[in-house]
């Protein structure tokens, strides 16, 4: 059972991997696929902030393929294969449903959120380069986007403002990333994507300048460094 989890846990991570290029034209919501269309909403990152993908697509592919390889019937492997296999399923299919439906996406995006830190949760301390690092990075990053497509979908439903949203969405997150960090220590990988993500929101909210956003972003990213360096 543990090499056929590591099995599957490579082909969805592949899948994954691959699913950008079977989905042509998608740079995020489009504005106009909301009741209230979101034209450059403050909770959305400078779009650079968006190529960690890349990072996270090649790091979940080497570590699968190293824990299929080298760790098959590893027990300290076992744990976190299923979530991580369920996460990474979910999310090869979220770029289609994203195309036709914000909503169903944002609740695609925060099933993967959830398996994601599940998977990190139950991770081995062991080789943490393979198995550790590349589930951070990704829960990371993760944590930082489902509050961002939830923000989206609250003003662009009329729920409330983009600015109420995006101060909203910036809390939750900085909420969940404390409480991922203070319940597993010895994770900066995982802080270090959050903040990548803060620092993206707040290059885009740098010019024109929303004080508050930018500033709450600004002293996110402090408080989950002096965290993440703390608990490292």
């Amino acid at each position: 059972m543990s090499r056929m989890l590591a099995i599957l846990v490579l082909t969805a991570a592949l899948a994954f991997a691959v699913s950008p290029l079977m989905v042509t034209g998608f740079n995020g919501f489009e504005a106009d696929q909301f009741p209230v269309p979101q034209e450059d909403p403050p909770a959305q990152p400078a779009g650079w902030a968006f190529s960690i993908w890349l990072l996270i697509y090649v790091w979940l592919i080497a570590g699968a393929g190293f824990g299929l390889l080298m760790r098959a019937d590893d027990g300290r492997w076992a744990a976190h294969r299923g979530p991580l296999f369920a996460s990474l399923a979910v999310g090869a299919a979220w770029l289609p449903v994203a195309q036709v439906s914000p909503v169903a996406a944002t609740v695609m995006i925060w099933v993967m959120l959830g398996t994601a830190l599940a998977a990190l949760m139950q991770a081995g301390r062991s080789d943490r380069l393979w198995l550790q690092a590349p589930v951070a990075v990704y829960a990371g990053w993760l944590t930082a986007a489902s509050c961002v497509a939830l923000a989206l979908v609250l003003a662009g439903y009329g729920v409330m403002s983009a600015q109420a949203a995006a101060l909203g969405a910036l809390v939750l997150a900085l909420v969940l990333a404390a409480a991922v960090l203070a319940m597993r220590p010895g994770t900066p990988e995982y802080g270090l994507a959050v903040i990548w993500a803060l620092l993206g929101v707040a290059v885009a909210n740098a010019a024109p300048v929303n004080a508050p956003v930018l500033g709450l972003a600004v002293a996110g990213i402090a408080g989950l460094g002096v965290m993440s360096w703390r608990t490292a």
